[in-house]
């Protein structure tokens, strides 16, 4: 397919499928309790038109903000593309996330409406304050409510226009706002529906979530971006992933580390009939799970390498000889130099930062929200700095060497070790935290933390710390372990050595 560098209006890639594809499925959805519900792209159509009505009910209108904190579910799916189509704008929240989370996210970008599950609804509604709340029940295929009435006049949109804003952990400890625009989700399923050689007669199975970059630029955006199908799992469950693939006929998946390792720890077997072609992961696994995940998928995995700020993946390997020592080539039409500190490309075999070219808003994210000082820091000489570092062979293949030292990467999710240490320093008996990472057999590595308390002989107790932790980070953010020492060791400018805290934790 053609991939429009100018830029494309995901929503009007959304019309084109729907005008094209109309009688061909559009989405198959497996409840939590197993059954299943299709929809043509017509029919699903028809239920973003009565989400979009629901929406400007409550008095959505262009350029405003719906929140999502939503498991995967039809209604998300049809929530995201009527935010869209209406010229407005979703943030979509961890499902799970706690009071805390939920309050910034809806008070930075000034949500409109607030939808959430009927088994969270009270929670949420404690967080969203004075906006309209609708409670849905993810499981519901039929989603009366929505009401039957259908939004008929849509409005020109700009490629520029604002379609979604994610939150993703950064160094600074306040997650960032990830500016996402309309051209970014179109150039997002060009790039991967060409990486992955989607085309119409194929189907994506989708078990990542859906709040998650992965599942909408990666699976979701290519299906609409070649008019191709989307089976969606409720959740992941590694013991039925390989079936799952099998009873909806799936051509392609996408996985990260975390839950390949959790695949492979259930003794699955090949299952006869696999129609599975193509599957991306992100990060390592080790030579023996990459050749044990190649035979129960019956096809070669192949790595990528991406950001929620890089919109596609900027880095995806060859589907005629995959390796899992490394993440790939250049993605199609994308443009990544690795470089040193002075921003000179450094040669083939050294180590360097990833650093991906582009223009803003359309094959690069627009911006972090309301913080033009962090945008402009996140670029140098017009190449957005990654923070990731990695080497490349003269084939052009790169291989990953590490990454930034404040961001964690837990079950695939950016965790920024300053936000636990503000969660952790934030209860009133304890003086300062530090967190590190360390690695997890199942989620690659987990954030672990060191306190010091403000009176030793009257210190929290270990359980009382994680209390509150639970009750103000997201699963993935808070901490395995937390230890109480004397003192951080330091620097003699007072800056925390964190690799003796590394030193002393059991390897």
């Amino acid at each position: 397919m053609t991939i429009n560098t100018d830029g494309a209006c995901f929503g009007d890639l959304w019309r084109d499928a729907v005008a094209t594809r109309s009688n061909a499925t559009f989405l198959v959805f497996e409840t939590s309790s197993g059954s299943s519900h299709s929809w043509t792209y017509a029919e699903f159509d028809d239920v973003v038109a009565r989400a979009a009505a629901k929406l400007t009910s409550l008095g959505v209108e262009q350029g405003d903000s719906v929140n999502l904190a939503l498991t995967n579910s039809p209604a998300f799916v049809a929530l995201w593309l009527a935010s869209v189509r209406l010229g407005a704008w979703i943030v979509p929240s961890d499902p799970q996330s706690r009071t805390q989370e939920l309050v910034e996210h809806q008070s930075r970008t000034n949500s409109k409406v607030g939808i959430c599950s009927v088994h969270r609804a009270d929670e949420f509604r404690a967080a969203a304050l004075s906006i309209p709340v609708i409670a849905i029940d993810e499981d519901d295929c039929e989603l009366s409510v929505f009401g039957m009435e259908k939004f008929t006049n849509w409005p020109k949109l700009n490629i520029l226009d604002r379609a979604a804003v994610m939150f993703t952990s950064g160094t600074t400890g306040r997650p960032k706002g990830v500016d996402i625009s309309q051209a970014n989700y179109a150039f997002a399923g060009q790039v991967m529906a060409t990486a992955s050689g989607l085309t119409p007669d194929d189907r994506q199975l989708v078990v990542l979530p859906l709040f998650h970059a992965n599942a909408q630029y990666y699976s979701f955006a290519s299906a609409i971006a070649v008019g191709a199908s989307v089976a969606l799992m409720s959740t992941f469950s590694a013991t039925r992933f390989l079936q799952q693939a099998k009873t909806y006929s799936a051509t392609h998946a996408s996985l990260f580390a975390a839950p390949i390792r959790m695949i492979l720890a259930r003794g699955n077997t090949p299952v006869p009939g696999l129609a599975l072609k193509h599957c991306w992961y992100a990060m390592n696994i080790a030579e023996h799970q990459y050749a044990e995940l190649s035979e129960l998928l019956s096809c070669q995995p192949r790595q990528l390498y991406g950001m929620t700020e890089t919109i596609p993946a900027v880095l995806t390997d060859e589907s005629a000889a995959p390796r899992p020592d490394c993440m790939g080539y250049v993605s199609p039409s994308c443009i990544l130099d690795v470089q040193d500190a002075e921003g000179r490309t450094v040669a083939v075999g050294e180590i360097g930062e990833i650093v991906v070219g582009g223009t803003p808003g359309i094959t690069l994210f627009t911006g972090y929200l309301d913080d033009p000082e962090t945008t402009a820091k996140s670029y140098r000489n017009g190449w957005f700095l990654t923070g990731d570092r990695a080497t490349r062979d003269e084939n052009g293949r790169h291989y990953f060497d590490g990454r930034r030292a404040d961001v964690l990467k837990v079950a695939g999710e950016n965790v920024s070790t300053v936000e636990v240490e503000q969660v952790l320093s934030a209860h009133p008996d304890i003086l300062e935290a530090a967190v590190i990472g360390q690695p997890d057999d199942i989620r690659d590595e987990v954030p672990v933390g060191f306190v010091v308390a403000r009176d030793p002989q009257n210190a929290p107790t270990v359980a009382e710390l994680h209390v509150w932790c639970d009750e103000r980070l997201a699963k993935s953010k808070r901490p395995r372990d937390i230890t109480f020492v004397d003192e951080l060791p330091r620097t003699s400018v007072g800056k925390i050595r964190k690799f003796i805290l590394k030193e002393s934790q059991p390897s």
